[in-house]
């Protein structure tokens, strides 16, 4: 049983469990927390399933944990795993099953007191032209050729067809489309279940929320993304829909078998896995990356719908303005990066889930216009409190394999916050704060800003630790939840 007496304290916000803690450890087991945060996070599973993920073949260095981390299937959520490309494994698992969950945010000229008077008719038009909800689909109808194309080119797909510009590829990580991608590693089944869902929010925590920037710390940085306070900005949180949840559900079964033909011992038949080289493991990142395109595409669309309401409803009033992507960023993915370990250049495939690249200055991935700051990171909390912008940094590199974390992490499960909150109560409650509300009952409930943490004190953390800096908070004025 783990305790607070199990960890080591490396530093003021990093926690380590040593390798010598259990047996077939391959590598410490890391957490970057406050106390109060690793103290929520013994109350789950999660420790025991980072524990569990420090025994994969091939591990490098740590198994990590952000201080968002809570319990997943297989790998915690908020987890970060590097693994060796000679004698590392993928494992679906340490993706998750919403391949390539992801956020971006959408900066306009106009100051969001211009637009408070105007709220209630922005959400209701939102609401009621982007679909949303459990398995909906829209009204982008892919044929088989289309879909095989998408999964393919990802964000240039929807750019080409009128979805957005090409400056939105460029601020995009990975331009919105992994090369890895192979549309034959992809079931039929998960192409059917994604045939109509471009362009389609999904549930859950999924949202498109209207903000405003509330406070700036870092005027540098926020003058690169061109954020000011009392600005309006757009989230749009959303990722694979039914077709990344397919691929990931297609894997997990077939490297059942995988584990047993190469001799794989596990502490969770949850982390089932496939050597990097293997025909199983390149099956695996050429499907999982065909959904991270999708997912990018996604989220295209959706942004692009999102800013042609605005622009229907606002510019009768303001006339022409600005609304431009600052960033779109993925944290449920694996991608083969190169890393310092041990003083020398190192290739490995980073698998974050739940978690968020945070590139620092300097770096060639980065759009010229980003360059000289660094990466933004984009950090939703929940829909009652605030999110934040920070920017990435070059000790993330050294500390978290270029990660940080990417919301505020649940602390109550879907099924207990809905035997306590009511989704008509949390839509009251909030719009008593101001803050406009437009889901189903049911999704309000289960996303009641009581089921996570605080995002404040899950920011503080990665910014004390070095993984990534504030730059600005965001707080909601409009939501529209799946």
């Amino acid at each position: 049983m783990v305790t607070m007496s199990t960890f080591r304290r490396v530093d003021e916000c990093v926690w380590e469990i040593p390798r010598e803690h259990r047996a077939d450890m391959r590598v410490p087991a890391r957490i970057f927390a406050s106390e109060p945060l690793l103290e929520a996070a013994l109350g789950d599973k999660s420790v025991e399933q980072l524990i569990n993920t420090a025994c994969l073949p091939g591990v490098v260095r740590y198994a990590l944990a952000m201080p968002d981390i809570h319990q997943g299937y297989g790998p915690p959520i908020g987890g970060v795993v590097a693994m060796s490309l000679k004698d590392g494994v993928l494992s679906p698992g340490a993706v998750g099953y919403d391949i390539n969950c992801g956020v971006r945010l959408v900066r306009s000229s106009l100051t969001a007191d211009q637009v408070r008077p105007l709220m209630a008719d922005l959400v209701d038009a939102i609401y009621s032209r982007v679909p949303s909800g459990v398995g909906r689909g829209g009204d982008i109808a892919l044929s088989r050729k289309e879909m095989d194309d998408l999964l393919e080119r990802g964000s240039a797909w929807a750019v080409a067809r009128g979805y957005g510009t090409q400056e939105d590829l460029q601020h995009t990580e990975e331009n919105g489309q992994m090369e890895a991608a192979r549309p034959s590693a992809v079931s039929r089944k998960a192409k059917e279940r994604g045939t109509d869902q471009l362009g389609t929010l999904g549930a859950g925590n999924h949202f498109i929320e209207l903000g405003e920037v509330k406070e700036v710390y870092d005027a540098d940085a926020a003058g690169a993304f061109g954020l000011f306070p009392g600005q309006l900005v757009v989230w749009v949180h959303s990722g694979s829909r039914g077709l990344g949840h397919q691929v990931c559900d297609d894997y997990v079964q077939s490297m059942q078998s995988a584990v047993q033909k190469y001799g794989i011992k596990l502490p969770d038949r949850e982390l089932v896995c496939a050597p990097f080289y293997s025909d199983e493991g390149q099956q695996y990142l050429a499907a999982m990356a065909g959904a991270a395109n999708f997912a990018w595409a996604n989220r295209q669309v959706l942004m692009v719908r999102v800013q042609r309401v605005l622009r229907e409803l606002l510019a009768p009033r303001f006339g022409r303005f600005d609304l431009a992507l600052v960033y779109d960023i993925a944290h449920n993915i694996a991608k083969v990066e190169e890393h310092v370990v041990d003083g020398k250049p190192m290739r490995v495939v980073v698998h974050r889930k739940g978690a968020t690249r945070s590139l620092g200055p300097g770096r060639p991935e980065l759009p010229e216009a980003y360059r000289a700051v660094g990466q933004p990171v984009l950090v939703p909390g929940d829909m009652g409190t605030g999110s934040y912008v920070l920017v990435g940094t070059t000790g993330a590199a050294d500390k978290s394999f270029s990660s940080t974390c990417h919301g505020a992490g649940r602390v109550m499960s879907r099924h207990a916050v809905k035997r306590q909150v009511r989704g008509e109560d949390v839509q009251r409650s909030l719009e008593l704060k101001g803050i406009l509300v437009r889901g189903p009952w049911k999704g309000l409930a289960e996303e009641a800003p009581d089921a996570y943490k605080d995002i404040d004190s899950v920011v503080d953390v990665v910014d004390r630790a070095g993984l990534a800096r504030r730059v600005a908070r965001v707080v909601p004025m409009g939501v529209i939840k799946g």
